[in-house]
């Protein structure tokens, strides 16, 4: 457990990867601050079950990553119930497709707004406090779409390039003070929102569930496998630790070939 000690922040954190992400910190000795919404109850059983399966302390806070203010607070709760926040991963995203011309402006808000805004909010927080400290590690979850695009996403891609160039900077600015930030791009990761989206392309297309991922995946990725949030997990804990400390500024795709086309 070579993080033992370590606090960790995951934006998104009550379901799909940011849950896999925070499972897998949690594996390594981290208290882990989940954040997102849901049943009040059926987060208290992932956060009990976190905190029992891997002997570390694990709270919740309800932030909404859209309001900086709300940001900013759960920075200084996660200090006063856990400890500074060592490791931040800004995971928390939504999604909305429409062509240009239809995409609402209200999704295109809320999409910057928190795919994009609240890492930088949550960045500006927590570095003070990791320059003091020595060290620190911050990791955004961009995406492929981060890196090239794709038609109907304008909200999405413009946020996740955004990432990209923001984990950039901040790597850069933070270089001599033991701080390191990088960006994951994954490609199809089969969370329970992706799995609603198979589900709905077999209904419309009158496909079995098996060919319906196969197609999905048959657009984009040359490797027919999906990422899990389990593998993006590992490659957090990698950043996280000695091997991965001179890795810094680094937009690391995991994402079966996407962009390799």
């Amino acid at each position: 457990m070579s993080l033992r000690g370590k606090t960790a922040l995951v934006t998104g954190s009550t379901s799909g990867i940011g849950l896999g992400i925070a499972h897998a910190l949690a594996a390594e000795g981290c208290a882990i601050m989940l954040n997102g919404f849901g049943d009040a109850s059926e987060i208290d059983t992932i956060r009990r079950d976190m905190a029992n399966r891997h002997e570390v302390k694990v709270a919740h806070h309800a932030a909404d990553v859209s309001k900086p203010e709300q940001i900013r607070q759960m920075i200084v709760d996660t200090a006063s119930q856990l400890g500074p926040v060592d490791i931040l991963v800004n995971n928390a995203g939504i999604q909305h497709v429409a062509p240009i011309e239809q995409f609402a402006e209200d999704k295109w808000d809320a999409i910057i707004a928190i795919n994009l805004s609240a890492a930088f909010h949550a960045t500006k927080a927590v570095l003070p406090t990791m320059r003091n400290r020595g060290w620190g590690r911050i990791v955004n979850i961009a995406s492929a779409h981060g890196l090239v695009a794709s038609e109907d996403k304008a909200g999405y891609v413009a946020a996740k390039h955004g990432l990209v160039g923001l984990t950039k900077v901040t790597a850069l600015e933070a270089a001599s003070s033991g701080i390191t930030c990088n960006a994951i791009c994954p490609g199809w990761v089969l969370t329970p929102l992706v799995e609603k989206q198979i589900a709905a392309r077999a209904g419309d297309f009158k496909l079995a569930i098996e060919q319906a991922k196969a197609d999905l995946l048959r657009e984009k990725q040359k490797l027919l496998a999906f990422t899990t949030p389990e593998q993006i997990g590992a490659m957090i804990v990698f950043l996280s630790g000695e091997n991965g400390a001179t890795m810094t500024g680094a937009a690391l795709s995991m994402d079966g070939g996407w962009v390799a086309q």
